[in-house]
């Protein structure tokens, strides 16, 4: 991609930029924001560097690229993390700035910035690139601080201190020395007090003077003056303020070029373009249902609940995104045509609270996957964080590993890890449930392979991680036609997250609470648990997993009975083994956030059948129980999903029917 570069002469701005080149973009344009008032060194702004300023005129010179220079009218007013578009906010200067380069150089498609740690100004260069339809590219983002100051020095960055805010960084010793010179002493400051090596926390600003960038000159500071702006005897404030410098040039540059040609540099002045026009989502597509075959589902759970529908036809219209956070999501491609539906089938996990706290990074970064849509990386909501189904993506290039589908799990389950990190958890101590959905393209040996991988890589994690206390996750395994960009494997991790404000509940008694579970005339039996996968996580959350494969259906047919009295008994055969799980582990059917009931196309039964049979098996039960266990509920409470197949093993995916129960506490 032709990329515009922001820059602000900081040490990050420099490295993303080589970065970009690394991976195989092209810097084609530059541009920095700097004050109104060329003698002052530094605004109270929560968003752009601009110590040094003075200097970034050269860059154009020093990489012989156009620079693009817009002065900070706004102010920092909307202040919230993230942001919308306000007038006279700072953001809007560096909206009025990117606008004018891409009119001047429509080829750019993408935007560099030096983001490691901030969500703050990471949400703000997103919102501006998502209103121009540009690529946001924060190839820094979340990485190692010590790791990445390192990379930087050994890659060639030449960089000085312009700034110092942070205890053990004096103004009168440390301004001006080169960043090689002061690592080891940023490196102690970090033993000792926990400071930012690469300036995160404000510590410190730079100025690059030299990069492998620079390929004209370097830049020369000759003389320079150092503010004080705090004499705090802890951790005084002070700025350098460069006075003179000149250019060095490099190789066989004509010294003569390096005048500041007038050429390189324009100022961009005005208010832009008409910003009605100009925010518009490129990206927030939503169905506008001009045709559907609605088949309403909706659990009992008053705060959470999870609905779906089928769509015979559908048309895109823009529309605004969730002031909360887009959720997050898995796309899949079903057998809808064999299973008679229409052509898209939704499914939706409603919350009525905004207590959710989502992860929505859309810059393309080495730390994890942007999201290739209007969808989140991941939704923490009471304890449960709903991750966003995983390809194996290479994150800096997007690209999907091209060595089979074993290498695109390790991907996956790796961007799972840098995802669940960002929440302080991980997959290998905090999952519950895996869903793993595999393309029918892939190679029956590769497949038959994926949970002994799946298992070895969780093991392997664990043991470099320490893991002291693990869960006992769920796998299932779904078989589908196809998955997004072609992949072989997706991955749908469920963790728990432990919230500081949880306290343990006291634990209830189920609605039915007399242990009997013989409706039906089903006895309890041995081979009853090996169908049935189930974990309870601090009395809070309750998932089971239920599989009936062609064996396990033989063992409820009856001589006489039909294919159609056969699936009735496997109907209530589910119905009471969730049931009576719920029931000894103290939940409740008002518990449910989700009932999927997946069933294999080989079945050959409509799905309007299926349904019925399951709802007279539900409500068989609601009536045994006296009618209260579902509370008058009309609607279907399950989810019925059409699949190629499925099972807890890749090497096993012939499940007639899987039935996948999430269950929450409030």
């Amino acid at each position: 991609m032709k990329v515009v570069a922001l820059v602000s002469g900081g040490k990050d701005s420099c490295y993303v930029m080589m970065k970009c080149i690394q991976y195989g973009h092209e810097i084609v344009a530059l541009a920095n924001l700097l004050p109104v008032d060329d003698s002052v060194d530094e605004l109270d702004s929560y968003m752009y560097q601009t110590v040094g300023h003075q200097i970034i005129v050269s860059y154009a010179e020093c990489m012989n690229v156009p620079l693009f220079r817009r002065r900070i009218r706004g102010s920092s007013r909307h202040q919230k993390l993230s942001y919308q578009m306000t007038p006279d906010d700072e953001v809007e200067d560096m909206f009025v700035l990117l606008s004018e380069v891409k009119r001047q150089i429509p080829s750019i498609t993408a935007v560099s910035s030096g983001a490691i740690a901030s969500d703050y100004q990471r949400l703000r260069v997103e919102s501006i690139c998502s209103r121009l339809g540009l690529v946001s590219l924060a190839f820094l983002w979340k990485q190692d601080q010590t790791l990445l100051l390192q990379e930087m020095i050994a890659n060639g960055i030449k960089a000085i201190l312009v700034k110092v805010a942070a205890i053990g960084l004096d103004p009168s010793k440390h301004l001006g020395k080169d960043l090689a010179f002061m690592e080891p002493h940023l490196l102690k400051l970090k033993e000792l007090y926990g400071s930012n090596v690469c300036g995160e926390g404000g510590e410190y600003e730079t100025l690059t003077l030299d990069c492998p960038l620079f390929t004209n000159a370097r830049i020369v500071l000759d003389e320079f003056e150092v503010k004080l702006h705090s004499p705090d005897s802890i951790a005084p404030v002070g700025v350098l303020h460069p006075t003179i410098f000149h250019l060095e040039k490099k190789g066989s540059t004509d010294s003569s070029s390096l005048e500041n040609e007038p050429g390189l540099v324009f100022e961009v002045q005005g208010d832009g373009p008409n910003t009605t026009e100009a925010t518009r989502q490129l990206d927030n597509g939503i169905v506008d249902h001009t045709r559907t075959r609605v088949n309403l589902s909706k659990t009992g759970k008053d705060n959470t609940f999870s609905i779906f529908c089928w769509l015979e036809d559908f048309s895109e219209s823009p529309t605004e995104k969730c002031p909360f956070g887009v959720p997050s999501r898995s796309t899949i491609e079903l057998p809808l045509v064999q299973a008679g539906l229409g052509k898209a089938y939704v499914e939706v996990l409603v919350a009525n609270d905004q207590s959710k706290r989502v992860l929505h990074v859309q810059s393309i970064s080495s730390w994890a996957p942007s999201c290739i849509g209007p969808y989140s990386q991941a939704t923490l909501h009471k304890g449960v964080l709903h991750m966003a189904g995983q390809l194996g993506l290479d994150p800096p290039t997007m690209n999907l590993r091209n060595e089979g589908a074993i290498a695109e799990l390790n991907q996956a389950l790796t961007n799972s890890e840098a995802i669940a990190e960002a929440f302080r958890c991980s997959i290998t101590s905090s999952a519950i449930l895996f869903v793993v959905f595999c393309s029918e393209r892939t190679k029956e040996s590769e497949r038959n392979q994926l949970h002994e991988k799946f298992v070895s890589f969780l093991d392997l994690a664990k043991s470099s991680r320490r893991v002291s206390s693990v869960m006992d996750p769920i796998f299932l395994y779904i078989l589908v036609p196809e998955l997004p960009k072609s992949a072989l494997v997706e991955v749908k991790p469920v963790l728990y997250v432990k919230e500081d404000s949880e306290d343990d509940d006291e634990t209830r008694k189920d609605q039915l609470g007399e242990g009997d579970f013989s409706c039906w005339g089903y006895k309890p039996e041995k081979w009853h648990q090996d169908c049935l996968q189930t974990r309870v996580v601090d009395g809070k959350i309750c998932v089971n997993v239920l599989s009936i494969s062609a064996e396990v259906m033989k063992k409820l047919d009856e001589p006489s009975g039909d294919e159609e009295q056969q699936l009735k008994r496997v109907s209530r055969f589910c119905v009471y083994l969730l049931n009576k799980t719920l029931s000894e582990n103290s939940f409740s059917w008002q518990d449910t956030t989700s009932l999927r009931i997946h069933f294999s196309t080989s079945l050959g039964v409509s799905v309007e059948r299926l349904s019925d049979i399951f709802e007279t098996a539900f409500k068989v039960l609601n009536e045994m129980s006296g009618g209260v266990i579902f509370n008058g509920l009309k609607e279907a409470i399950f989810n019925l999903v059409p699949v190629l197949g499925a099972g807890n093993s890749s090497a096993s995916l012939d499940n007639i029917i899987t039935c996948e129960l999430f269950s929450l506490r409030s």
